[in-house]
């Protein structure tokens, strides 16, 4: 497999750390609201890479951080008159729902922040000593002159990032490019106690603990949104780096930007939307779909139309998922080798496109294709007048395992009859056989009454709730 390095920016081979197995690390939400579709594409494009990696036979240890102090989340409790935990404990929940909802799987592990100070203090004290990083004033701030390698990550020279850097009203840095790995404590804000005083982490220092914690000093993939690049992922490169004397991960994936009707998606213009808000409209479905719709780096338009075109396109996928599970109820079980032969073919000829999307940076629009390939084989070749089951069962497979890798038809619904509906289609049936057509029209208008509604096909007799 290759992925995109955002470090190189060119396609690399994928040759992870350990034989077998992916580290990867990925930025979670800052929880002070519910999460929006912006924050929706990052979680479904690398569930899906995650998803991916275990299908082609690779462990994953998958982390995803909440962060779960911040401005947002301490203006948010003072707004609503709570502290910072029932806050951030309300959203990590409302987060739980709108990512079930979505069926993103859960990280191996969810870090929070607030249960990783001691490890936030123990970089910071290395940062001091090895003269990357100084206090001021109760705040420890990194020391960004000192890391040659900084820019590296956005590719953006120092002279052009010290030309646009401003200090700030109240801050007591050196230069303007530093950033605060720890903040003193204010008036009214939650605080630990650190070798520098009472106060709390900055935003960027606890993503360098968590995955050196869970995942060691070098990762092999770190991913996020394209708006993390910089300064988030510039300045975690730096202050691990400096710390631990190695690289910081060895592959970078960054997914594109959502646009809203082709603009900006922002609160000022209105056109700034909920996940929750969305699913109640459309269902959490169609919204997956369209965050993997395209190749994951490419933006991505929103839009009133395009969730249209995915429900669409998701009812193609149900009705042919359906139509298998029907034809395993009734097909043939004599076996038919040139049928069998011809689904085992075809079957090998969709994996193989489909891996081969997959395989060429987490192509998900090409592989979505292969799959809607295989949809028209299986119902040209497989769903024929007289299905042989073993080619039912072969195509059946291979279907939920590619929709399982992308995440897609999670919401099929059992529905099973009582047994007086059972025993009536069973005499229809019967009658048909017998020619008896005036009885099987009176047991078909019964059920229909009933509020069943039988479709008579060559495979057998479906039935659907009128």
């Amino acid at each position: 497999m290759k992925v995109y390095n955002t470090l190189t920016r060119q396609k690399e081979e994928l040759i992870p750390l350990k034989n077998g197995e992916v580290g990867i690390y990925a930025c979670g939400p800052t929880v002070y609201n519910y999460i929006h579709i912006g924050n929706a594409r990052p979680i479904c494009v690398f569930d899906v890479l995650r998803r991916y990696l275990e299908y082609i036979g690779y462990k994953v240890n998958f982390v995803q951080n909440f962060t779960d102090i911040d401005d947002k989340i301490i203006n948010r409790a003072n707004d609503e008159g709570s502290d910072y935990l029932t806050v951030s404990g309300k959203y990590i929940e409302e987060y739980k729902i709108d990512a079930g909802g979505l069926n993103v799987r859960p990280a191996t592990v969810h870090p929070k922040a607030t249960e990783n100070i001691d490890e936030i203090i123990s970089i910071i004290s290395t940062l001091i000593e090895k003269g990357y990083a100084y206090e001021a004033q109760g705040d420890v701030y990194f020391s960004t002159l000192k890391f040659g390698e900084y820019g590296k990550l956005s590719h953006q020279p120092m002279e052009d990032l010290l030309a646009g850097a401003r200090i700030n009203i109240g801050e007591v840095k050196k230069e303007a490019v530093d950033f605060a790995l720890w903040k003193a404590s204010k008036p009214g804000e939650p605080w630990w106690d650190s070798p520098w005083g009472k106060g709390r982490p900055g935003w960027h220092i606890e993503c360098s603990a968590m995955s050196r914690r869970y995942l060691g000093e070098t990762i092999d993939i770190h991913c996020g949104g394209q708006d993390l690049v910089f300064p988030h992922h510039e300045n975690e490169i730096a202050q691990s780096e400096c710390c631990n004397g190695v690289p910081f991960a060895r592959y970078w994936m960054h997914n594109g930007f959502i646009t809203v009707d082709n603009e900006k998606m922002s609160k000022s213009k209105g056109n700034f939307f909920t996940v929750r808000d969305v699913s109640q409209q459309f269902g959490y479905e169609p919204i997956r779909y369209l965050m993997i719709s395209c190749q994951y780096r490419s933006p991505i338009n929103y839009s009133y139309d395009s969730l249209e075109q995915c429900k669409a396109s998701l009812t193609r996928l149900y009705n042919c998922r359906e139509a298998l599970e029907f034809a395993l109820k009734n097909a043939s079980d004599e076996v038919n080798e040139e049928a069998v032969k011809i689904a085992v073919d075809g079957c090998a000829e969709a994996k193989k496109a489909f891996c081969e999307a997959m395989d060429d940076d987490l192509n998900t629009a090409d592989a979505i294709a292969a799959l809607f390939d295989f949809v028209r084989f299986i119902n040209k070749s497989v769903l024929t007048d007289a299905p042989a089951k073993a080619a039912v069962e072969e195509a059946t497979k291979l279907f939920d395992e590619l929709t399982n890798v992308l995440g897609l038809v999670y919401n099929r619904k059992t529905e099973s009859l009582d047994d007086e509906v059972e025993a009536l289609i069973a005499a229809r049936t019967e009658a048909r056989k017998s020619k008896n057509w005036a009885e099987a029209d009176r047991i078909r208008d019964q059920l229909k009454e009933m509020g069943i509604v039988l479709e008579d096909t060559p495979q057998g007799v479906k039935w659907s709730r009128a």
